[in-house]
């Protein structure tokens, strides 16, 4: 069987017309089968994509030491990451051949305290404020393209809802201030021709944390996805596609019917030479207080849950703490023995 990523027209809930019940089939056979969807039909301006490259492209091609001062502590979600300073592998409990060996550096902004003026004393470091470089245009085009991915991501919640046949208010319920990440990627490998000595990680092989993640991304190849015949498989989105994933917390609420599927990214070296890789995740994880616990319609007669509840807030720092800090999540032993399965 060939492994491919569904295309998903989201349009009749961007426009209020057409086959929504079409579209709720649509999605639920995506996320049964692959748990990766190339969603069209979705309404954002290809210039709000075009300016947050332009965005990115500038901030990534400052000197090693200027980005460095945007730099935060790992338990702090936000600014700028340099190259082998994570390993995302840990995140799943699983050890990389080499810690702290991703070459990608990155830069992060988040929903902030201000971001939920209804919701006061919200914790931090969670909802952190940003710190912004000075690089001119920079805020503005990442946050017009942060306005609309949150747009889409709760967009998609909807087609959710209905595929799962829950009431309509079931993930506003849990997203009222929603811990939401934006995460700007650049694949920091130096231009040129390469030999490969060995293995050499673009992003160590992990899930997505929360409940979708919606991803802008170049269509150069790199991404991969673990597929359920153990073999790591090319994605690269079709023209005008935004690439959706489920996250962790919707693995948890499905009881596995929907699972947060295990992706990776390889160096993009193409014939031997390197190629310049872009991307922008939106994660849209939840509110921190919000308790994830299997849904009871999600279970068959004399089904057990297969995870207990846990909030959004304790399962998003267990992982950072792997990803950013170092630290061996344990608490992710499903996740983990899926990656052990396809290394062997």
């Amino acid at each position: 069987m060939t492994f491919a990523v569904p295309v998903v027209d989201i349009a009749p809930y961007v426009t209020g017309t057409g086959d929504r019940a079409a579209t709720a089939a649509a999605m639920d056979a995506a996320c049964r089968e692959v748990g990766f969807v190339q969603v069209v039909g979705h309404g954002v301006n290809p210039a709000l994509a075009d300016g947050l490259a332009a965005a990115m492209d500038a901030f990534f091609a400052l000197p090693a030491g200027q980005k460095a001062g945007w730099r935060t502590p790992p338990e702090v979600n936000r600014g700028y990451s340099p190259p082998r300073s994570e390993s995302l592998s840990l995140s799943l409990g699983v050890e990389s051949a080499s810690r702290m060996n991703d070459f990608f550096e990155a830069f992060n902004v988040g929903a902030s305290q201000a971001s939920y003026p209804h919701a006061p004393g919200l914790p931090q470091p969670d909802y952190a404020e940003n710190t912004w470089p000075d690089v001119p245009g920079f805020r503005a085009a990442v946050e017009a393209w942060f306005a609309e991915a949150s747009r889409v991501a709760r967009t998609l919640t909807g087609v959710f809802a209905d595929a799962l046949h829950l009431p309509p208010d079931f993930f506003p319920a849990m997203t009222g201030h929603s811990l939401d990440v934006l995460r700007m990627v650049n694949y920091a490998l130096p231009p040129g021709t390469v030999e490969l000595d060995g293995e050499l990680t673009g992003m160590g092989e992990h899930t997505d944390y929360g409940i979708v993640t919606v991803l802008w991304a170049d269509q150069v190849p790199g991404l991969q996805v673990l597929g359920d015949d153990g073999g790591w498989h090319d994605v690269s989105p079709v023209d005008g596609a935004l690439l959706v994933n489920l996250g962790d917390v919707t693995t948890r609420l499905t009881n596995e019917r929907w699972r947060s599927t295990l992706h990776r990214v390889k160096p993009p070296v193409v014939d031997g030479t390197i190629r310049r890789r872009r991307s922008a995740a939106f994660f849209h994880d939840g509110d921190v207080d919000a308790v994830v616990a299997v849904l009871p319609s999600c279970l068959g007669p004399g089904e057990e849950p297969k995870y207990l509840p846990v909030t959004v807030g304790e399962h998003v720092a267990a992982k950072l703490r792997g990803s950013r800090a170092g630290v061996v999540n344990t608490a992710a032993d499903r996740e983990a023995a899926r990656v052990l399965a396809a290394r062997g």
